[in-house]
């Protein structure tokens, strides 16, 4: 089945994906994990926007890992297609978390 940004669910190892290139880019990180490169990998780790105090909202990226080299935590998004709401969460984690997003 397709979503409107034509976008099919994908299962790998008994996880499902919301799309093929996600599926991929995760059995990509999880080879990168069992050779050490990364640690600590997390799917779809949530981040609460808390702005003035208030939770406006959340995001949802697809996966977070520690980069075993620089020691930084890596937050990634697979992306086909940027909507507008995607963008303006991207800036809100910058200036609240000073997180750049990574998109593959």
């Amino acid at each position: 089945m397709y979503s409107k940004y034509h976008n099919k669910k994908t299962e790998v190892h008994n996880i499902l994906f919301d799309s093929k290139k996600e599926s991929v880019r995760y059995q990509e990180l999880d080879l990168l994990q069992r050779a050490k490169e990364i640690s600590c990998l997390q799917l779809q780790p949530k981040f609460d926007l808390i702005v003035n105090g208030k939770k406006i909202g959340f995001y949802k990226a697809d996966f977070s890992y520690i980069d075993e080299k620089t020691g930084k935590t890596i937050v990634e998004d697979t992306k086909g297609y940027t909507t507008q709401t995607y963008r303006i969460k991207k800036k809100l984690i910058k200036a609240l978390y000073n997180i750049d997003i990574i998109e593959t």
